[in-house]
């Protein structure tokens, strides 16, 4: 792969979406082209991580005009694994989608193919502006899916959360643009390469940077901004949640890592703060998910939490640091979208998430169990899943900082988020499967009774088995992926290959 090829993950994915828009309702090509699309999406993924994994770095000015005025476009070890751990699950999210009705949606596939391509660029663009501009890209179709998905179904939860996820996003959006603006103002850039370091030698630039980080945060569902997650991601299709939950809020903290590495240098005076609010994430996060009484809700509070584990990367600055909590970034990707589906597979089939309607899921659906189980177990951080690989590392960081107290936080939080997944396990999957009521409206009629009666499509249960899989052999085979990841700290420590692509 050459660097003048890097566009065409923003360009194809886009020309994908003019193509589809006006395709009839009736048509299948559509939909063979967007699952076509995202594949060549997700083997360019794997091919960038060949390609960078000795620290090689890729840049390329779109037009061929000097730095300043092209769009850069740039691609490191951690790039190219966000581009691909991002690919993977957008083609698993949407075979899922197809498999459960989500997908027939008339614009479902334009409207994926866009948010493909604001995600790439977001993920490979070296420009706060730019960086800006395609989180837009990536949010205006997400605003589409999460509203079309539920369309017919509406119910006053789904309302609200609609209402909140995208008035708040707008919101969040508005203060980005404000502290790109006042970057802008003090430092007379937002070229990444031209910003390095500016952090440290003003003060005003460093504050124009704290807002754009602070937005960032909120995107993330950092605290004390994470009500919105937990209320919006249930309010949609469970297809949507999955999908939304391996992207949105994992560009975010990408934008968080790659923007505190460059423009602040890795500043050690402002760490502490991280290591403040990001534990206070992981705590607040894990405790709101006990309180919750449907699956997604439970899962998507523990997003939160988990991106406080992430984030402590961050907050650390340190080589191991910064290896473990790029790992479990990835890790986390690929699990919480696993538990998504499962989930969601049932809730399709079954017609409701909430844990006091649904028992013996293990004798009817055991591949949806097994599923979720080994991606719970990965959740909580047990051997030999990824989630112990990447919980061990970021506690060993913390540890080796001299953080005791994160590193007690941290495992306090691990064993209430293995009560939690038990907490669903015992209710929906291991309890007996309860006789009909007739005091109970959803035991004896409706679309839960029909259900009882049959199983979970293959299609539907096949995309969590996947990602399942995935897990245990980012466990077992967790070296790889370590290696790649200690490489991509590398290049947030030291970002002069970065910083010289960027300018050639």
């Amino acid at each position: 792969m050459t660097s003048t090829l890097l566009p065409l993950l923003v360009a194809v994915p886009l020309a994908g979406t003019g193509v589809t828009a006006f395709a009839r309702a009736d048509t299948r090509w559509p939909i063979r082209l967007l699952v076509t699309v995202l594949a060549a999406n997700l083997a360019a993924g794997v091919a960038l991580v060949t390609a960078t994994r000795d620290g090689t770095v890729f840049a390329h000015g779109v037009g061929g005009w000097a730095p300043g005025i092209a769009i850069p476009f740039v691609a490191d070890t951690l790039a190219a694994l966000m581009v691909t751990v991002t690919g993977l699950l957008t083609l698993v999210c949407v075979l899922f989608a197809l498999a459960s009705g989500t997908g027939r949606l008339r614009l479902f596939a334009p409207l994926v193919l866009a948010l493909t391509a604001g995600v790439n660029g977001a993920l490979l663009t070296a420009d706060v502006f730019n960086l800006f501009v395609f989180i837009e890209v990536m949010l205006l179709p997400s605003y589409g899916l999460f509203i079309l998905a539920r369309r017919r179904q509406g119910h006053p939860a789904a309302v609200s959360g609609s209402r909140l996820y995208v008035t708040f996003n707008l919101f969040v959006s508005t203060v980005f643009l404000a502290g790109v603006g006042l970057l802008y103002g003090t430092a007379g850039t937002v070229n990444m390469a031209e910003l390095a370091g500016a952090a440290g030698d003003s003060p005003l630039v460093a504050a124009a940077t704290a807002i754009c980080l602070f937005a960032l945060a909120m995107k993330a569902a950092v605290v004390p901004t994470h009500g919105w997650l937990g209320r919006a991601y249930p309010a949609t299709s469970p297809a949507v949640t999955a999908l939304f939950s391996g992207l949105h809020t994992k560009v975010a903290i990408y934008a968080i890592y790659r923007i505190y590495a460059v423009v602040f240098d890795g500043d050690q005076r402002y760490l502490w703060i991280g290591l403040v609010v990001f534990s206070a994430t992981m705590l607040v996060g894990v405790l709101a998910a006990v309180g919750a009484d449907t699956m997604r809700s439970i899962l998507a509070f523990h997003m939160v939490s988990q991106i406080g584990y992430i984030l402590l990367g961050v907050a650390l600055f340190t080589p191991a640091g910064l290896t473990a909590g790029i790992f479990y970034l990835l890790h986390h990707m690929i699990v919480k979208a696993s538990l998504f589906l499962s989930t969601g597979a049932i809730e399709t089939h079954y017609g409701t998430g909430r844990l006091d309607r649904l028992r013996g899921i293990v004798r009817r659906e055991p591949v949806l169990a097994v599923s979720f189980g080994l991606a719970a177990l990965s959740l909580a951080g047990l051997p030999p899943l990824s989630g112990f690989v990447a919980k061990l590392t970021l506690i060993m960081a913390a540890a080796d900082a001299g953080h005791l107290a994160v590193v007690v936080i941290a495992l306090a939080v691990s064993l209430i988020t293995l009560l939690s997944m038990l907490k669903i396990w015992n209710a929906v999957f291991a309890a007996p499967a309860a006789p009909d009521s007739p005091d109970d409206p959803a035991a004896g009629t409706g679309q839960l009774l029909t259900a009882e009666r049959t199983r979970v499509k293959t299609s539907l249960a096949v995309p969590a088995a996947i990602l399942a899989a995935v897990t245990v052999g980012l466990g077992l085979g967790g070296e790889v992926l370590l290696g790649l990841a200690s490489t991509a700290a590398d290049g947030l420590l030291d970002t002069t290959s970065y910083l010289e692509a960027v300018r050639r």
